[in-house]
């Protein structure tokens, strides 16, 4: 079997490790931070009026494909994805970079064009950042969003019986890590960059005129470990494998065991709270498990509402599928069939 790691969001710790860091740092109370780390939620949020919070959050990564604009425009869109998964919209970004002072400058120069492109595109304004000497690259931003306070997104606010929506395909981490080995399609490259490089703008744009109760964009931890973090062990979901948008090849390079060390910690720290229908492939199980680079919103939302907001995201090319179910049946379980 081969263990590739890649950069992008398989470069992030894993969430048993990081869950453990995290639970013994001091808790700080204040009534204006309405969205802070003990939620694992996508970004901090902070209330600044009665009709405006500030939402905060960061992210970077080393490169994932060989062209230093592209790695910097998926950078821009995976950091500010977080604000969109919010219910925010963007309104400034820093630069965070690691760059060796001996490697040609053009390449960082060509990295931050890139990141900056996805910033004006998101709507936003690029205010300055921060650089380090470092051996090895690394690049992205930290964003700062705003949100009417009633407004707010959480990622653990699902409702009984709402349905689950995705909408971008799973499958880059796999696609990523088998071109790490020669071993990904130009074609198969094309299509993870391109979901890579899409912002989930009008996806956040569209989901406001409907009962939206939560929302979290799907990266590192890949599909089932942030449907965790939404489950908050109060509910069950049923996932609907045939419905999930894929990029097929990723199955493909799956099968011949092209996958990444971080999916194998997502799966490790799922344990026994996720199961599998017996048709349900190895393949399909990696997918799953699967860390996503800018990857798409997985959104719970009333299921009165779940089919029309498909389709107006599908009429705008976004490539939303009704994926799941919120049920209390075994609770804090998914259940994959």
């Amino acid at each position: 079997m081969i263990f590739c790691k890649s950069g992008g969001c398989s470069a992030k710790l894993g969430p048993k490790v990081l869950s453990k860091v995290l639970s013994k740092l001091p808790k700080f109370e204040d009534e204006n931070l309405l969205v802070g780390f003990d939620s694992s939620d996508d970004a901090s949020v902070y209330k600044l009026t009665d009709d405006i919070a500030m939402i905060q959050t960061l992210d970077f990564f080393p490169p994932m494909v060989n062209e230093p604009y592209i790695f910097g425009q998926i950078a821009a869109t995976n950091a500010v994805s977080d604000i969109y998964a919010m219910g925010g919209t963007v309104k400034t970004a820093q630069n965070i970079v690691c760059f060796p002072e001996n490697e040609d400058l053009n390449i960082l120069g060509q990295i931050m064009a890139g990141g900056a492109s996805k910033i004006m595109e998101a709507g936003g304004i690029l205010s300055g950042g921060h650089s380090v000497n470092d051996e090895s690259i690394k690049y992205g931003l930290a964003v700062t969003g705003i949100v009417n306070p009633q407004k707010i997104y959480q990622n653990n606010t699902i409702e009984l019986n709402d349905d689950l929506i995705l909408t971008k395909p799973l499958g880059v981490g796999i696609i990523m890590a088998a071109n790490s080995v020669g071993e990904a399609s130009d074609e198969a490259m094309q299509k993870a960059i391109k979901s890579m490089t899409t912002l989930n703008k009008k996806t956040a744009e569209i989901m406001t005129d409907y009962d939206v109760h939560a929302c979290t964009d799907v990266t590192g931890f890949g599909f089932i470990c942030h449907l965790l973090e939404m489950v908050a062990k109060d509910y069950s979901v049923d996932v609907y494998a045939k419905n999930l948008p894929i990029i097929k090849e990723a199955l493909t390079y799956a099968d011949n065991f092209l996958i990444t060390s971080a999916g194998q910690r997502n799966r490790n720290f799922a344990g026994e709270k996720v199961s599998f229908a017996d048709e349900i492939s190895f393949a399909m199980q990696e997918v799953l498990f699967d860390p996503q680079t800018s990857g798409g919103l997985l959104i719970s939302v009333n299921s009165k509402d779940s089919k029309s907001l498909v389709e107006e995201m599908q009429k705008a090319e976004i490539d939303a599928r009704i994926v799941g179910k919120v049920t209390n049946l075994n609770k804090y379980k998914i259940n994959v069939m």
